[in-house]
């Protein structure tokens, strides 16, 4: 999965998604709150709303007065009616002097002497008490809850923008997830050719680029298993086919003897010849059909421990050229004999030389020698088998397993094979990787 760089990380996306809706949020907020403030200030004052309040409360006040015949000395009867009406401050004068004042109703006013008209702003009513007449000021918080009621909103619709970009940008991401889902769906569905959209940069797009990455490997590796089934059903259809055609043979020649329907002894040896060579050459289809079986399965090679090149091939080079020259060739060995190591599995070794051995027998010419030749590289030794291809009677059956045997069990083992045929030379190369830097590279 990709690196997410920090500046791209979903988190400090979120804080910037964070820090822009609080500007914003906080914007409007300054905003409502100077615009609720101005519309409310110029409906009162074109309104007279303040003077109206005062005037009704006054109304009430005198109605009071005159249902529990209060004098201007009643303080209690006073405070106790200014602390039902709540939002309301009343001061009270005689002859010029504050006498009861609300906010300081169990004070004295009489010593202070405090007299009326202090502001110039302030608005005096004439209440009638049963002593007499008195001037009342009365000052009420009317507009004071509406100004609240102004700040909750405004906070709420800042709240709720707040949320709402939150949220939106929030979205974005719950979609690009539900499509990533969708996605997975339909891979799940079995469309590997789908390819997951990949958004952005941060964890969601690395998760999806992984996903991708994995949709495109999981591909390859369906399409690796079709083809190697199509090619093992191939394989196995017409190694059934050249094994059936030696088998039929032998019955043939089986039923002729045992019915002894033979001439003379010497057509008997001639069938007996026969069937040994139809034996034999049905041994050699089973031991490559055993061969196909175990390279192409899925359990891997075990390599033995680093060994020289040298000591891997010495003797079995030698077994090989010994083994064609007693059936009638000619070698040349033209080797550089190594001492880095290789690994390597001797037993598919073992296999891959008799191979070459036995298709060498079957299908070189022994009139041209047979080179075997080193042709190393600072990354892999190499070996070369180069041959002239023989002029047949008749056509000799030829599945070509063995060479697909070849470079399956040279790919097990880390190397690979290269075969081709170039104006009747056929030429064969086994690569095996060193096991370790040879020295003074």
């Amino acid at each position: 999965m990709p690196v997410v760089r920090k500046r791209d990380s979903i988190y400090v996306q979120l804080l910037k998604l964070l820090a822009l809706a609080g500007v914003v949020s906080g914007l409007f907020f300054l905003i409502t709150n100077w615009a609720g403030d101005s519309l409310l200030n110029r409906f009162y004052e074109s309104s007279n709303y303040e003077e109206k309040k005062n005037g009704e409360y006054i109304e009430k006040l005198q109605e009071y007065v005159i249902r529990n015949q209060l004098s201007a000395g009643d303080t209690e009867e006073l405070t106790d009616w200014v602390r039902r009406q709540r939002v309301v401050s009343l001061r009270v004068y005689r002859n010029g002097i504050l006498i009861y004042d609300s906010e300081y109703p169990e004070q004295d006013m009489e010593p202070e002497q405090i007299e009326a008209g202090d502001y110039e702003w302030t608005v005096y009513y004439t209440v009638q008490f049963s002593d007499g007449e008195a001037e009342i000021s009365i000052y009420g918080m009317y507009s004071y809850q509406y100004y609240n009621y102004a700040l909750i909103a405004e906070l709420l619709l800042s709240f709720g923008l707040f949320v709402g970009i939150v949220m939106l940008g929030i979205r974005y991401k719950i979609r690009y997830i539900r499509k990533l889902g969708s996605e997975i769906g339909i891979l799940e569905g079995g469309d590997l050719d789908y390819e997951i959209t990949v958004a952005g940069r941060d964890e969601l797009a690395a998760l999806a680029e992984g996903l991708d990455d994995m949709r495109r490997s999981f591909r390859e590796k369906v399409r690796q298993e079709a083809h190697l089934v199509a090619a093992n059903h191939k394989m196995i259809t017409e190694m059934s086919h050249d094994i059936r055609t030696p088998l039929t043979t032998i019955m043939l020649y089986t039923e002729i003897l045992k019915k002894r329907q033979v001439k003379s002894e010497e057509q008997f040896w001639e069938y007996i010849d026969k069937i040994d060579q139809k034996t034999h050459r049905m041994k050699q289809l089973t031991d490559h059909l055993f061969e196909y079986a175990l390279v192409t399965g899925e359990t891997e090679v075990k390599l033995e421990d680093p060994a020289p090149f040298n000591t891997v091939f010495y003797d079995l080079l030698s077994e090989t050229c010994a083994y064609l020259e007693q059936s009638g060739f000619q070698t040349e060995l033209e080797f550089e004999w190594r001492q880095e190591n290789i690994q390597v599995n001797m037993e598919f070794v073992i296999r891959i030389l008799d191979n070459i051995t036995s298709n060498l027998v079957k299908y070189a010419d022994p009139a041209v020698s047979v080179r075997i030749i080193s042709e190393h590289t600072d990354r892999a030794a190499g070996v070369l088998f180069e041959n002239a291809g023989r002029k047949l009677e008749k056509k000799m059956d030829s599945t070509g397993i063995g060479l697909e045997n070849i470079k399956k069990m040279m790919e097990k083992m880390g190397g690979f094979c290269t075969a081709e045929e170039r104006n009747g030379r056929f030429r064969l190369k086994l690569s095996f990787p060193w096991a370790e830097q040879p020295a003074g590279v």
